[in-house]
């Protein structure tokens, strides 16, 4: 069952849970996701951004499309992080069912101004947008990393840029940073802005950086109104650090079908916990 972004948002924010954007960067790491996802009768949007498309092509699309079609499960298949208009024409041509424009390091009118322009192109072919106000922080330099510091988002701004804009969800800057958190650094949700922002406009809201959050608040942000949390770094690293310990035991390994098993069951450990703790599980008979 593959769906727009907007179709499978508007059902969890009717119903107060949030869906996982589940970053993939190979076949093995979106079947692992599909895989849980189905078992848990969870929706589920499969997130790729641009430095993961570089990797695994736009031709991979049409395969996912064909597995979305005969899953158990709504299905998204999103645009994460597009940085460029032409970005989002190219994600619209290779069959993404949702894109997220990201013109947050931009002057707040010129954020505004790309974002609908973006949001009157995907709208003409029935894509819907994702949008961002405020600055999510980074523990890196990977990909989807964006600015080191964080610009909370204003909740009159959040108001304007919706009104402006015509977004179908906005991605808005609490407290999270994208990355793994390094020691020192402890993460620290702004909840009463985000209730501030919800109750200004409604509809549904994302959050990034949602990789080594603590559980608790992360459940609460759901609880007052998020209703979309991008998981990347979290089943990157357990799918990764296992198949580094598979490959370490013996050197002659070298079929996919003996090395990629044990990892992929960790990837799919770790995204039963981020769909159980987000209240996706057993969702998918909403739609």
């Amino acid at each position: 069952m593959l769906y727009t972004g907007k179709s499978i948002l508007d059902v969890a924010n009717d119903n107060n849970f949030a869906i996982p954007a589940f970053n993939i960067s190979d076949w093995a790491m979106f079947n692992g996701v599909m895989d849980i996802s189905e078992e848990l009768d969870a929706p589920v949007i499969i997130a790729i951004h641009p430095d993961e498309v570089s990797h695994i092509t736009t031709d991979l699309i049409a395969a996912m499309h064909s597995r979305a079609h005969r899953s158990s499960v709504p299905v998204a298949i999103h645009w994460d992080h597009g940085g460029t208009y032409e970005q989002i024409i190219t994600a619209i041509r290779s069959g993404f069912t949702s894109v997220m424009i990201d013109a947050s390091l931009l002057p707040f009118d010129e954020n505004v101004a790309l974002t609908r322009k973006v949001v009157e192109a995907a709208h003409a072919v029935g894509i819907q947008v994702e949008g961002e106000l405020g600055t999510i922080g980074a523990n890196d330099s990977y990909g989807e990393s964006g600015a080191a510091e964080i610009i909370y988002t204003n909740p009159a701004d959040a108001v304007r840029f919706v009104e402006e804009t015509g977004v179908d969800s906005l991605a808005i800057a609490i407290g999270t940073s994208h990355g793994l958190y390094p020691s020192d650094k402890n993460p620290e949700l702004r909840h009463d802005l985000l209730e501030e922002i919800k109750a200004a406009v409604g509809i549904p809201l994302v959050l990034h950086g949602g990789s080594s959050n603590p559980d608790s608040e992360l459940s609460r942000a759901v609880e007052l109104g998020i209703n979309k949390i991008n998981i990347s770094s979290d089943i990157k690293v357990s799918y990764h650090n296992r198949m580094r310990e598979i490959l370490g035991t013996d050197e002659r390994l070298r079929e996919p079908n003996a090395i990629q098993p044990e990892p992929i069951a960790a990837l799919k450990a770790t995204a039963e916990e981020k769909i159980r703790l987000f209240g996706a599980d057993g969702k998918a008979s909403l739609y």
